[in-house]
This record gives C-alpha cells, structure tokens and sequence, in this order.
C-alpha cells in the first residue's frame, strides 16, 4: 500500500512529460490572429484588453493610444540606454586630516651652465650675436667696430641666419639680410630703407610664430635675399618698420625657407641664441655638461628639515636639459618618503641658495633666479611647464594644499594607471619614473622628431642608436622641428595617443616674498655664508645671488576629487520600468508575456516552414511519377487474367514490353465458404465443443 502515492506521482509526471512532447511536436496549435487574439485577451498590459473588447469605434481608440503610448515608451529606453551607454561621471568633493608625505622638491639655477666652463664654446656664437646686435642698433658704417676685431665665423651664421623685415610696404615687405650688405651695395637696390632684395624676391605667406611669442607680420618667403642694411640713425621712429627675423631653410642655400617673426628682438635674439647653443651643446657628452652645471655643495649653502639638519647630500641630482644640474629632495628613490609632521613653516623645508649670478650666459638666460617644482615621488619633474621663479635677494614661502585626483577607468574615461596601456615609448623611463602625461607627450614629440627629422631634439632623452641634431650632421634640423612644431596634426596625433593618469596628486601653493636679508642683517649673514662655503673671511655671496626658500604645509586637510559613475545598471532598470509602467501600466511580467508570444509565433513560423517543406517535397515526387499507383484489384486482376493489360499512356513494342508485375496470389474464395450445419460431420462438433 506504501508503493501507490509514489506510483500515482510517477504516472502524473509521466502524463506531464507526454503532454508537453505533445505540445513540442505539434506547436501552439494557434494562428498568427488567435494567437494575437490569445495575448491581448490574458495581457496584463491594460490598452491591449480593451482593444478587443470594445466596439468599432473605441477599438479604433484604443489601438492609436495604444500605439502611441509604446512609441512613447521605446523612445524614452532609447534616450535612457543612450544616456547609460555615454558612461557619464559625476565629481565629488571630501575633505580629509591625516599626515601626509612631504612632496619632493626641485630645485635648479634658471642658469644651466656657469659662462666660465662655455665660453670657450660659445665664443664664435657670442662674436657674432654681438656684430649682429651692433648693425642692427648702429646701421651707418662709420660707428662699426668690425674692422677692429677678427672676422667673423659667417659659415656659422649662414646655418641658421638673423634677418630684418622691411614692412613699409606691408603688402610687399622685403628681407634684409644684416650680414650680407657690403656684398649687395652694389647690386640693383635703391638707397634708404626701401631698397628691395636681390633677385626682387619678397616675402609672401602667413605662417605663426611658435612658442610664447607673438607674431608680426606673419610672412614666410622663398629663395635667399640679401639687401642693404636698415634706414640711417637719424630715420625718425615712425619710418623704422622693422622686425627681426630667424630664418630657418630645409637645407642650406635651399629655397625652402620659412621665418619666424617676432614683434621684439629681445625675442628673436633669445630664441636663436637657443637654437644655435642647442647645436653646439648637442655634441657635447653628458657628463662634460654635468662637469659645467653648478655644482650641489656651491649651490646648495643650508638646508633644514623640521628640526632636522640636512645638506647637499640629502639631494639627489638629474641633469635637466633646459637647466642644467636639478636637485631633488625627498625624491624617495633610494629610500622612504619622508613625513611632515605638522602643518606650518616651523615644519617644512628650509634652503638657502646660491645662484652665482654673475656667471650667468648673457644671450642664454634672461631671467635669474631659482626654478623650483613640487612634485609626487618618483615622478619627473616638468620644471618648464609646471614649475615657478624664486627671485633672488628675497625670502621665498611657499605653503602648500594637497590635492587628490582620483578618475574612473575605462569605459569612463581613457586614463592610465601606469602607462602600459599607452602606444608611445616612454623615454623617461631611463629615469626610472612613474608615467605622466607630459613625459608620454615629449615622448611622442620626441618619436616624431625622429621619424621625420631623422635625429632627436636636445631638449628630450633619446632612445638607443639615435643622435641629437646639429648643424653639421643634419643641417636642416631646425626648418624640420620648427615645423614640426607648429603641426596641428602631428600634436594632435600625441594627445589622441597620450592618457592622463588615473590617479594623481596636485600641489597647490600659496607664495609671498620679502628681502632677504634686510640691510641691518646682510653684513653678518653674507660673512658667515661666504665662510662656511668658500672658508674665506672675506665676502663672496652678494644680495643678487642669494635666495631662502621655505616650503611647508599650510593644514593637513586635503581634497579628494573623486569621480563616481553618474548611471549604473540599478538606475537603468528603475528608469525603465517607471517610464513603461507610467505609459503602458506594465512591468517585467508583461514583458515576459510579450517574449512567450514572440517565441509561440517563432514556433508557429517554424511549424509552417516545416509543412511547406513536406508539400513541396510531395509535389516534387508528383510531378516525378504524374500516374497514379495500381490499385489492388488491377493487381489481382493481372495476377489471374494473363489477358489483362492495364492502361497506360503508351503501349511498348513487343520486344520491349515489361514482364507481369508481381503480385500475391489471391486467396482461395471456396475455402471462406459457409457450408451448411447438415453436411457438418460429428467429428466437426466436437472440435467446435
């Protein structure tokens, strides 16, 4: 008896498997219209229902309604989708105390090499910047004092030549080449200022002076001029419209030559000091560079930390291309980053510096004083881009605000976590430094250079077997870079290429400065510096050289900036569900409702499909045998009759004619016959008993 619930079950489970086999093979059983009938009926969307259940008129109704409101609700999850899918980030801001870790700082002369260890590689450059200089402030012949001095190195010049821009004519301005005016005295120009270059050639085309400098004029020429040089003394300032001019060709004595222009010659002169230095540094080894930097311990004269004595040797030196000798402190490299222990200027870094002035290169470095950058751990400093003055003579405080940015990754933003993700080799990782956007930019910049200029620009480190430019060696390198430059193309291709980091940390600094040290105090303060530096009782440190920098936390608040995903999946799906429930009055079981009946018409469609398949296979056999099949009493009719022929749509030759079809023999009728109970024998009885 214990063994009929488990039988019953068994027997229940096996109806159920058997019904639903059924209902697999057979399909939904339904057309497409009792099938649409079916779900608008049993829906528990509400405007379906009243579609069928309403009149002519209402129906009508209802089915626009019904229609427009779906419209509505698809195109309101189409902007909703869209809107998840552009991975928006909102930023939040919290404010936190905690002790944090001093930032490493920079520190560098804005000098990069003293004038006494390359002067004697800048002489010929100085002699002829100076003669330059000369004609272009005392143009009449008699005040020259070339004739004086030995020539001058013009092979030099011509590489990368000075030149003035006649604009009295500003529609037709002329090229004045300075160095070139003995030779062209005599040549087809008129006298004055408005003599025209040889060969009549002027300036024509726009193109914008690169780096800080703003453009005047705006002209690029073609081919080689060379006039006469500017109006007399005496012109009055109004007719003196000249701009100096560095004229950059692809190669020497080719046409192919751009200037850039430049609205003061303080400018123009500065950036070919640049360019011609950096050809002549360019060949110059590394260590001999760092041998004519200025030195940690005569820069470097007292350093404190908190209560802690410290010195040069607490610093840890790079060599900066456009400052020479850096140091930094608390780079944390070769040891642990150190902490600050409370907040204000009792507590931070205290230096006094060195600049040395007096040995500074004239044409090289206009601006003097310290160049200093505060910057995370081993991450190189970018003191051009992110770096500030400390003017000399003065008391320098820096109080300093830490800032934490903190980004989403991927899909939210394209930044990095350490660059290995980025297309660009980062050749500051010689450098041994954490990846940054401006190291992957001058990288890029850097690569570019290479490909195209075919040598690697001195400001930039340089990968294995690759030289820096110079004149001698790739005399077209300056027309290559400036032009490289100013490419909006290829800088775009750097930012495409180039990611910001995902997290990263700013210092913000609040500065002020005083003299330093007041007139009372500098006789004793210059005294003891010159002799804990030089051993000398005498004075050797002046106010123009000198400069106290005190760098400090202000507070130990700090600002997160984090980043937050501004949709998730969670406001998808509400979003959603509210816009289908507020126009349809449906929720997800709708939804499931609407997927069985797409997967019953799938069902029904395939069902369909099934049965075409089968009736046009049948047909295929019809239109194959187009006669129809002997029936049973032809058969036995053909089996018996050997006269019978059955009729077919052509009769055979004899010789041909097919032979009799088999068939099974007919049955004996005689034997099926009912005999009489009378002639039945008694010995059938008994068998039938």
């Amino acid at each position: 008896m214990s063994f009929l619930p488990l039988a019953d079950s068994s027997m229940n489970l096996k109806k159920y498997f058997i019904r639903a086999l059924h209902r697999l093979q057979k399909g939904p059983g339904y057309t497409y219209k009792e099938l649409l009938v079916w779900y608008c009926d049993n829906t528990n969307t509400h405007g379906p229902k009243r579609i069928i259940k309403e009149g002519p008129k209402k129906k009508l109704i209802w089915f626009f309604l019904t229609l427009l409101f779906a419209s509505l609700v698809f195109w309101q999850w189409g902007i909703l989708i869209n809107t998840y899918l552009s991975y928006n980030v909102t930023s939040s801001l919290s404010i936190g105390f905690k002790t944090m870790k001093f930032p490493a700082v920079t520190v560098c002369n804005a000098n990069p090499f003293k004038y006494s260890e390359v002067k004697h590689l800048l002489k010929e450059l100085d002699r002829l910047i100076e003669a330059a200089l000369e004609r272009i402030l005392q143009p009449t012949s008699g005040n020259s004092s070339e004739n004086a001095s030995p020539p001058l190195d013009l092979q030099l010049w011509h590489q990368i030549p000075l030149v003035l821009i006649d604009e009295h004519d500003k529609d037709n301005p002329i090229i004045l080449d300075i160095f070139e005016s003995n030779q062209a005295a005599g040549g087809n120009q008129t006298a004055g200022g408005n003599q025209t270059a040889a060969g009549n050639q002027t300036a024509e085309g726009d193109r914008t002076s690169e780096g800080n400098q703003t453009t005047a004029g705006n002209q690029t020429t073609v081919g080689n001029q060379t006039a006469s040089p500017p109006a007399p003394a005496n012109t009055t300032s109004e007719e003196k419209k000249y701009k100096l001019a560095v004229k950059l060709c692809s190669h020497q004595g080719s046409n192919n030559c751009t200037y850039r222009n430049f609205t003061s010659a303080a400018q123009a002169v500065t950036e070919w000091y640049i360019l011609q230095s950096t050809s002549i540094l360019s060949k110059v080894p590394l260590q001999e560079r760092i041998r004519m930097g200025y030195q940690a311990e005569d820069m470097i004269l007292a350093c404190l930390y908190g209560a802690e004595p410290c010195n040069y040797k607490n610093f840890t030196q790079i060599y900066h291309p456009d400052h020479g000798n850096c140091y930094i402190f608390n780079w944390g490299m070769d040891e642990e980053a150190l902490n600050s222990s409370n907040p204000g200027a009792e507590f931070g870094l205290k230096l006094i510096l060195d600049i040395s002035q007096q040995d500074y290169i004239p044409y090289l470095s206009s601006a003097a004083g310290a160049r200093l950058m505060l910057h995370q751990q081993k991450s190189f400093p970018f003191l051009k881009d992110q770096g500030i003055y400390a003017m000399a003579g003065t008391e320098t405080s820096i109080g300093v605000l830490v800032d934490e940015l903190e980004r989403m990754g991927y899909p939210y933003s394209d930044c990095t976590m350490n660059g290995s993700d980025v297309p660009v080799k980062n050749l500051y990782s010689q450098y041994n430094t954490s990846y940054s956007i401006q190291a992957c930019l001058r990288s890029c910049f850097q690569n570019h250079m290479i490909e195209i200029c075919g040598c690697g620009h001195y400001m930039f480190p340089l990968p294995e077997g690759v030289n820096y430019c110079n004149n001698e060696d790739n005399p077209g390198w300056a027309y290559c870079y400036s032009s490289l430059r100013s490419s909006i193309r290829h800088r775009q291709i750097c930012i495409d290429s180039c990611k910001e980091t995902c997290n990263d940390t700013q210092y913000k600094m609040t500065i002020s400065m005083a003299d330093w040290p007041s007139e009372a105090s500098e006789d004793w303060i210059f005294h003891i510096l010159s002799y804990e530096r030089d051993m000398s009782t005498n004075v050797t440190l002046d106010r123009n050289g000198i400069i106290k920098l005190n760098i400090y936390f202000q507070e130990y608040n700090y600002r997160t900036i984090s980043e937050s995903a501004a949709t998730t999946i969670v406001w998808l799906l509400s979003s959603l569900g509210g816009q289908f429930g507020f126009w349809m009055g449906g929720s997800v079981l709708c939804l499931i409702e609407f997927g069985e009946i797409i997967i019953d018409s799938l069902w029904i469609t395939v069902i369909n499909m099934i049965s075409w398949c089968k009736g046009l296979k049948q047909r295929q056999v019809q239109a194959r045998y187009p006669d129809a099949p002997p029936t049973v009493s032809e058969l036995v009719e053909a089996h018996t009759n050997l006269g019978f022929q059955h009729e077919d749509g052509g009769a055979l030759p004899r010789d041909k004619a097919l032979p009799p079809e088999p068939g099974t023999p007919p049955p004996n009728y005689d034997s099926l016959r009912v005999q009489p109970l009378d002639v039945l024998s008694p010995d059938s009885d008994t068998e039938t008993e």
